[in-house]
């Protein structure tokens, strides 16, 4: 055999290399399944990835929007807790206003009741003082009467006569006392 002829030989039994009739009908084959995949399946690929992106891209807008209304609530919040924080301080710094100006009616109440009672008492010592001047006035008039009566001798009973003596008597024991001072 020739070596063209053998080489031939073993072409046609290559089994990497099919035979054209199979070739021509697997490419007749493949390009009817491949038309079908194109015609059929190709756009509900597409449609389920156009679907998916479509998804995605919402998705991310979606993020987007709500991250973006989280930051403007975010940014409420803190302004309502400042403004809040303002409140408290302005209803303590009024409470102190309060308290500072009820302890000053406190204090001044009492000072005026202080007075109203210490005047009251001195009202009331000068009451006492002058019952007490009065009914030593009359005591010691009795007595003096009574003395004078029995140093005289006779009963000194007029009541006219005997206020004269007794005013005239305690006058004269003022009028002493303040000398001596």
């Amino acid at each position: 055999m020739s070596p063209l002829v053998q080489l031939a030989a073993e072409e046609a039994e290559n089994p990497l290399i099919p035979p054209i009739p199979e070739l021509v009908i697997g490419l007749i084959a493949f390009v009817i399944v491949f038309g079908f995949l194109a015609k059929k399946l190709l756009p509900n690929i597409n449609k389920v990835l156009e679907e998916r992106r479509e998804a995605i891209e919402g998705g991310i807008e979606k993020a987007e929007a709500a991250q973006t209304e989280a930051q403007s609530v975010l940014e409420q919040y803190k302004a309502q807790l400042a403004e809040a924080r303002h409140e408290a301080a302005r209803l303590r710094q009024e409470a102190q206003e309060q308290g500072a100006t009820l302890i000053a009616e406190m204090r001044a109440e009492g000072q005026r009741q202080r007075e109203e009672i210490v005047a009251a008492g001195h009202a009331q010592l000068e009451a006492d003082r002058k019952a007490a001047s009065s009914a030593l006035r009359q005591d010691v008039g009795k007595l003096a009467t009574d003395l004078a009566g029995k140093l005289v001798g006779e009963s000194l009973e007029d009541h006219a006569r005997q206020s004269r003596v007794i005013d005239r008597f305690l006058e004269d024991l003022e009028e002493k006392a303040e000398a001596a001072r």
